[in-house]
C-alpha cells in the first residue's frame, strides 16, 4: 500500500510541477486521437447515414460485420497497419512507419468500425420519415441527409466520444506502428506500459491519472454540447 500511495502522491507531483516529459506525451496522444477519430468521422458518419437510411439486399450481414468489428483486437490492427507501412510493403515508399502519422492511420482504422456501428444504430432508431419529410419539402439529398444528422445529434456526439475512448487507451497498434519512440511516439499507453516495466511506478501513475483526466474531461464536454443542443 505504501508504494502505491507513494507512487500515487510522486506521479501527482509530476502533474502538478507541469514535467515536460509527461505533458509532452499528454499533448501527442491528444493530437493523434483526435486527429484519428476527425479521420475516421469523415468515412464512418456518412457511411452510418447510408447504411441506417437505406434498405438493400445484404445490410443485416453489413450490420452483422461492422458490430463483429467491435471487437477487433489493436494488435490486429497495428500489424495489418504494420504490414502496409512496412519498407517492403505497398505502402512502404511514404515513409510512415514509426512517425506519429503512422499511428494517426492505425487509430483510425479501429475508431472507424465503432463509429459506424454507432451511427446505424441511431439512425435506425430515428422516425423513418424525417428524410422523406424533408426530400417532400423541397430538400436536396444532401440536405435531408443533413436533416437526419441533426435528429441524431446526440447519438453521432456519443459515437464520436466512444471513438475517441476507443483509440486514446488502445497500445498494441501505436506501439507496433509507433515504435514507442522518446519524444515522438510515445503516448500515454505505450508510455505507461514502458515505465512500469522498468520500475518507474510514479511516472506510470502519473501518466494514468491524467488519461483519466482527459477521457473525464471529453466525456464531459460530450454532455455539455448535448445539453446546449437541446
Amino acid at each position: 500500500m505504501d508504494f502505491f500511495l507513494g507512487g500515487l502522491s510522486r506521479g501527482l507531483g509530476l502533474l502538478v510541477n507541469l514535467d515536460p516529459e509527461v505533458y509532452g506525451i499528454a499533448w501527442l496522444s491528444l493530437r493523434v486521437s483526435f486527429s484519428a477519430v476527425i479521420l475516421a468521422a469523415l468515412a464512418a458518419v456518412p457511411l452510418g447515414l447510408l447504411i441506417g437510411q437505406k434498405e438493400f439486399l445484404g445490410k443485416r450481414l453489413l450490420v452483422v460485420v461492422f458490430n463483429t468489428l467491435l471487437a477487433l483486437p489493436t494488435v490486429v490492427v497495428g500489424l495489418v497497419v504494420y504490414g502496409l507501412l512496412s519498407y517492403h510493403g505497398p505502402l512502404g515508399g511514404l515513409g510512415m512507419l514509426y512517425t506519429p502519422a503512422a499511428m494517426v492511420a492505425a487509430q483510425a482504422v479501429l475508431a472507424f468500425p465503432l463509429i459506424t456501428a454507432l451511427v446505424i444504430a441511431a439512425v435506425t432508431t430515428l422516425d423513418s420519415r424525417v428524410g422523406p419529410t424533408a426530400l417532400t419539402l423541397g430538400a436536396t439529398p444532401w440536405q435531408a441527409a443533413w436533416a437526419v444528422l441533426k435528429e441524431a445529434r446526440f447519438a453521432v456526439l456519443a459515437a464520436l466520444a466512444a471513438g475517441f475512448g476507443r483509440v486514446v487507451t488502445e497500445v498494441g497498434a501505436a506501439i507496433m506502428v509507433g515504435g514507442n519512440i522518446r519524444h515522438y511516439t510515445r503516448t500515454f499507453t505505450t508510455a505507461i506500459a514502458l515505465e512500469t516495466s522498468k520500475g518507474e511506478f510514479a511516472q506510470g501513475m502519473a501518466l494514468g491519472f491524467f488519461l483519466l483526466v482527459v477521457a473525464l474531461a471529453v466525456n464531459l464536454a460530450s454532455h455539455q454540447l448535448q445539453a446546449r443542443w437541446k
